[in-house]
Parts: structure tokens; sequence; C-alpha cells
């Protein structure tokens, strides 16, 4: 049971910013801001769970059974991941890649403590056992001194992360040309190729990188995860899956243009991606592949795309979303329709199966928790997941920093444009971790 009281706040950037440094004195702690990014399926602008009172976690193998079993039997939030890995629960694939990340392939916790921002209200939802000490936390977070935040945010004593490829631009591009030589003879229609960029014997301030991160972006579904000495730091622009009673809502993302500081070229670069063949070839294939997924658990006939090919404007990029939405009944398990949809399309491909293997032979790293998803299950079995890309993940103990960037492979691909798309949607990641 929860405990549950709302405050009027004053100043709510403010408490934002207090909030997170006062989380940080937890083990567990998921972080989920939306940086009041106008979009029609937003239940709250910000969602912060720390403390896990029980949790999950395991590697792929019956992955979702597991899930499915703990879900129902907390009745309660959860928060947690899904690593792109529980592919290999859902079909006969492996994960054979190289992985210096060694994150758990899925974990979820129940948190002791629950912060929901929505305006100036912010509600504090408290299990039983902790809920004498609401009104103590909220005092100390509305009233943290500036020097408490200094001291979280200070600067460490690293030194200067230097960026290592996985693969060079030259054999990208040779496996881009495999990649087309598997469209071309119709093993698929399309394919979702990622590369790594990587730093060993490295470390970083993970609160004070997210921030960084968070400020150049701004996107939607941003992450800030702890768990234990294990980080994920993550700007993501897209929505996995979203569940609001009976309707299931996605929003893949497929097109992609890079931002212009003059308005009028900005503008330009808007209109050239709405009409580029092979941008909305790229989106309406994944579409497909997202309503038939969502028919897999959708009442009959209420499968429905509400957007296709909509140009949606972040800091750094220009990106192409549709929406798709279907109904199911009461009685289907939430964690049933997120397998049957898993992993999302827009970072697989076209058929789906034949891409994941494809994706396993040609990539050099074990995607893990890259592509894979991040959110929360709520009481009344909704729940609402991101897609983890432009994100930075970072394991403190082995002291490894990793960010993994693709690009949807179509038979109009060019290897050097796709390549150079690939470093637009690295950009970020780069400029936080190398101070550029």
């Amino acid at each position: 049971m929860r405990k549950s009281k709302k405050y009027i706040l004053d100043h709510p950037a403010k408490f934002k910013e207090h909030l997170l440094h006062w989380a940080q004195q937890f083990e567990e702690i998921i972080w989920l801001d939306s940086n009041t990014y106008s979009q029609k399926y937003s239940s709250y602008d910000v969602i912060l769970a720390v403390d896990a009172f029980t949790s999950i976690k395991t590697d792929y193998a019956s992955g979702f059974d597991k899930l499915k079993e703990y879900q129902e039997k907390a009745n309660d939030w959860i928060f947690g991941y899904l690593s792109y890995d529980l592919k290999n629960d859902t079909e006969a694939l492996v994960s054979a890649n190289i992985d210096s990340l060694d994150f758990p392939d899925l974990f979820f916790f129940q948190p002791k403590k629950i912060f929901l921002l929505k305006g100036s209200v912010v509600e504090m939802q408290y299990l039983t056992m902790v809920d004498d000490e609401i009104s103590e936390d909220f005092n100390q977070i509305s009233f943290n001194t500036a020097a408490s935040l200094a001291d979280d945010n200070k600067e460490t004593d690293c030194g200067k992360i230097k960026i290592s490829l996985r693969i060079t631009k030259d054999v990208y591009k040779e496996k881009v040309q495999k990649m087309l030589h598997h469209i071309y003879r119709g093993d698929i229609y399309e394919a979702n190729f990622c590369q790594e960029f990587y730093a060993e014997n490295s470390c970083l301030n993970p609160l004070q990188t997210y921030h960084h991160l968070n400020q150049i972006s701004a996107p939607p579904f941003a992450v800030y995860l702890k768990m234990n000495q294990k980080y994920l730091l993550s700007a993501s622009p897209e929505r996995y899956l979203k569940k609001e009673g009976n309707k299931i809502i996605s929003q893949p993302i497929k097109g992609t243009a890079k931002r212009s500081t003059i308005e009028e070229e900005d503008r330009m670069l808007i209109v050239n991606l709405e009409k580029d063949p092979k941008e909305r070839s790229e989106n309406v294939m994944i579409v497909d592949l997202v309503r038939n997924d969502l028919s897999k658990t959708a009442s009959k006939g209420t499968v429905k795309v509400e957007e296709l090919c909509e140009v949606h404007s972040f800091k750094q990029v220009h990106q192409m979303i549709s929406t798709v939405v279907s109904e199911i009944d009461h009685l289907i398990s939430p964690v049933d329709v997120i397998r049957t949809t898993f992993p999302m399309g827009s970072m697989t491909g076209a058929p789906k199966i034949s891409a994941m293997k494809i994706i396993e032979d040609l990539e050099e790293s074990k995607r893990g928790l890259y592509s894979g998803a991040v959110g929360y299950f709520t009481p009344e079995n909704d729940f609402d997941f991101n897609v983890v890309i432009r994100s930075i993940l970072y394991n403190e103990e082995k002291q490894y920093v990793s960010y993994t960037v693709g690009g949807a492979i179509t038979a109009q691909s060019d290897p050097d444009k796709e390549y150079e798309e690939c470093l637009i949607k690295a950009k970020a990641m780069r400029e936080v971790l190398e101070g550029l």
C-alpha cells in the first residue's frame, strides 16, 4: 500500500533540479523527463522512482515470463528496463557479439518512493514502511542548499575521455554494402544497422554528464538510470509503447535531418525531409511492421494510423514520427502486449526476424540496453516505455563508457550518407564526452 500526498510548488523548475540531486543517495534511480515537450500522449512532466523494496534482475531466458509474474505479484508501480537481447526470449535468436558493459538483460524494481510532477504540482507516493518520511523529504528537497547542489555537480578528476570506434568508416561502408546485398536478394526490405563508439579505462560524473546531454537535446523521453554502478544517460526522442486503459500507442521514428541555425534554411530542411522518398519509405515500412505487431493483441479492426510521417523538431535534429494505435481486451496482460511487439520495429527492420539475424551477423557489439526500452508499469496495468537511443551507457566498476548509433538501411541507401547520418546522431554524445 502507498500513501500519497500532493504539494503545490512555488518554483517547479527549481524543485525539479533539487529532486534529481537529492535522489543520488539511492542505489536504484529511474528519472523520466519529458522536458515539457508538447506531445499528445503525455501523463507527467517528470517521474522519479528511487530505492528498491523488491526487484527482478535476469538474463533473457524466460525473461518475459519472469517479468509477467513479478508485475502481477507486485500489483504496484514497477520501473525498469528491457534490453534489446530479450529478442532471444521471443525468437530463436542469439547474441554472440562483444559485450563490455555487462548490464543484465532485464531489470525492474518496486520503488519505496515515487514523485510525479505535472505543472506546478508534485505527488509523492511512498510505501507505508517509509510514508512518515514524506514531509521531511519534501522539505529537504525544497530547501536544498546551493552548496549541496554544487557538491553533487563537482568536476571529476577523470581527465579527458578518448572515444574509439568499434569499426572504421571503410568497414562500416563494407557492412552496409552487405546489408544492401541482403535487400537486393529479397531477404529483407529494411534493417537498422548500428555501430558502437566507446572509451576504456575512463570515468565520468554521471549526473553532470546527464545534465549536459539533456541541455543539448531537451528530448521528450530523457532518462537518468542508476542501478548500483551501472548508468544510462539518455536523450531519447522516441516512445516505444504506451498503454492507457485499453488503448495501445506506438510512435516509431524513422527519417532524420540535421538542424540549421538559419531559420529559412531550417524550414527548407523540414520540407526536404517531408518529401524525401527514401526517408518516407523507411517510416512507412516500419509503420506496416508496427501495425502487424499490434494486431497480435488488438481487438479486431482497432489498429489505426493516427499520424503518418509527421516531422517533429528537436534541438539537434528533425525527425519523422508516425503514431499507430490499437485497442485490446482488458483480460490481456500488459507484459504480453510488450512481448508480442519487442524489440521495436524502428530498431530492427522488416521482416523483423530476418532483419535481427542479419543485424547480429553484421554488427560488432552486443546492443544490450541500447535499442531496448526504459519505463514503468502502474498499479492499473498501464505502462509507458521509451526507445533507448541517443544515449550514453556507463559501467563505473569496469570504467567503460559507450554510445551506439545507427540508421535504417533500405534499397535506396547510400553508404556515405548513412555514415554521415550516424555522425549527426552521435554529435550530442560526443560533444558531451569529449567537451568539443
